[in-house]
């Protein structure tokens, strides 16, 4: 999907090279839909045994969400472990710590084995309370991470911030980080070297598995150009390919990031995580004569807020108070997160299909949950047995997470309200130029963008999805849907799923 233009993220400074559309119909034996950190990765991996393997994005690679990651790599997940185990039990906690440790791992070996120069360093990661609040928490964590097996996991006296005193912390060792577009770039070019095939401005129209058997599968594509394949993999952030199933299992969040130069070993290089929710997450990047400081938070769900710039203010506000050698702003972004109801996400076969695989419900670790799907659905396409599969599993239903379950979707259907309310204004002609409203027009909707030019864009306010009415995001100059996150840029284009099309013509 491509990225909105008005904010912008501090990777996407290196370009990597468009790969051209497919002009015609071709056959695979595996077709990934995606080419960000999920779908390249399994491309990469299935390539390396042999598969042959063909990638189609409608925009760039690593155009969508990863091109928007902080790219912390982490077993410190943004769920506590101690929440884990209530909702998994000892054994689904154990295996969440083993498998984004063996993520982070997968990925070091892919750096050396490909020479990759993607800024890959390990470090440690500091997780601590707010000021003033109880560090009850942290205890509770210690023991639930020594219980998964994280026994390197210790508890210190604070964060080794020169500016800020955290008080009592978690130090969780050998995390990582790295430059995610640099490391796709070199990916792209291995998968390429393997005899894989990557087509950008190439749009997925149609998922369908082609005879009674469902051992083959095919994609009728944008450009008219058919797929087929033995096997097709949707890592696109949120599936495309599936209507409702998965959907109602998740929730689209709006995250938001900052940069922030910093004079060069003036902040310890290390992972920084607080405990609020939404909380905070921090690390730091560049090699020249200073640093930039990357904090993130601020969270909301998806099309249920339109305050970008108060959100980073107060993101900016939070990073001066602990980070006082701070310069002025740099960078400004969002990002779309996908949160599952249980915390985990789901990897594996598409609930009902036999050779159809999904990736989505990053729950803010996306990088590394992107990197365990490359492995899972590797070893799921070649049969192999794999300890993580039932934990991913896309049908699985968590009874416990059941009340989380049923806000989400409350909440999702409250959004339907909207159909019966004023719009946001009552003429067009209050619509500055640059902006955009959903308003009234007898019984429909219409989302109005008057542009830099003063010209009217109009399109049906109706998300082609399931029918929500979106909202305008004055930031990133996009329709945002808040029942499923779907979201459309200012001429009415799809960005992110699961909606497939644009937003419809307001007649």
């Amino acid at each position: 999907m491509k990225t909105p233009a008005p904010t912008t993220s501090i990777w996407t400074s290196v370009e990597i090279p468009f790969r051209p559309a497919l002009d015609k119909n071709v056959t695979a034996d595996v077709c990934v839909v995606g080419a960000g950190i999920a779908g390249l990765t399994t491309a990469y991996l299935l390539a390396t045994e042999g598969q042959s393997v063909l990638v189609l994005d409608d925009g760039p690679i690593a155009g969508g969400e990863t091109s928007r990651t902080t790219a912390h790599l982490v077993n410190a997940l943004d769920d506590r472990y101690f929440q884990l185990e209530k909702l998994h039990g000892h054994k689904g906690s154990q295996l969440a710590a083993e498998s984004h440790t063996a993520a982070i791992d997968r990925i070091e070996e892919i750096v050396a084995k490909e020479n990759i120069a993607c800024e890959f360093e390990r470090l440690d990661g500091y997780l601590f309370v707010p000021p003033g609040e109880s560090t009850d928490v942290l205890d509770k964590e210690l023991g639930a991470a020594h219980r998964v097996g994280l026994t390197g996991v210790e508890l210190v006296a604070r964060a080794p911030l020169q500016g800020f005193d955290t008080g009592p912390c978690l130090r969780f060792p050998q995390q990582a980080q790295f430059h995610p577009l640099k490391y796709l770039n070199a990916l792209a070019r291995a998968i390429e070297k393997k005899g894989g095939q990557i087509y950008n401005k190439t749009h997925a129209d149609e998922f369908k598995n082609d005879v009674p058997d469902k051992s083959t599968t095919s994609i009728k594509t944008s450009t008219g150009a058919v797929v087929s394949a033995g096997a097709i993999v949707v890592a696109t952030n949120t599936p495309v390919n599936d209507w409702v199933t998965i959907h109602t299992k998740q929730a689209a969040y709006r995250t938001y990031v900052i940069g922030m130069p910093v004079p060069k070993g003036s902040v310890t290089r290390a992972l920084y995580w607080d405990t609020p929710d939404p909380y905070h997450y921090v690390r730091l990047t560049g090699e020249a004569a200073h640093e930039v400081l990357i904090v993130g938070g601020e969270d909301h769900k998806t099309g249920q807020a339109d305050d970008t710039n108060e959100r980073f203010k107060r993101l900016e506000a939070w990073t001066r108070e602990r980070f006082p050698t701070s310069g002025v702003m740099e960078f400004q972004w969002s990002g779309q997160i996908m949160e599952p109801v249980d915390s985990f996400a789901f990897i594996g076969r598409n609930p009902g299909e036999q050779n159809i695989y999904v990736v989505t419900g990053d729950s803010g670790n996306g990088m590394t949950h992107g990197t365990i799907a490359g492995i899972l659905i590797t070893d799921l396409i070649l049969g192999r047995e794999n300890a993580w599969a039932t934990l991913y599993d896309p049908s699985r239903i968590s009874l416990r997470a059941t009340p989380e379950f049923a806000k989400e979707n409350l909440n999702a259907m409250a959004q339907f309200s909207d159909y019966v309310t004023p719009g946001d204004v009552d003429d067009v002609r209050k619509i500055a130029r640059g902006d955009g409203a959903v308003i009234r027009r007898g019984l429909k909707k219409v989302a109005v963008y008057r542009d830099t030019h003063g010209v009217l864009h109009e399109h049906s306010a109706v998300c082609p999805h399931l029918g929500c009415i979106v909202e305008w995001n004055s930031t990133e100059r996009t329709w945002d849907c808040p029942c499923h996150g779907s979201r459309f840029d200012s001429s009415g284009k799809v960005v992110n799923g699961p909606a497939v099309g644009g937003l419809g013509s307001p007649e």
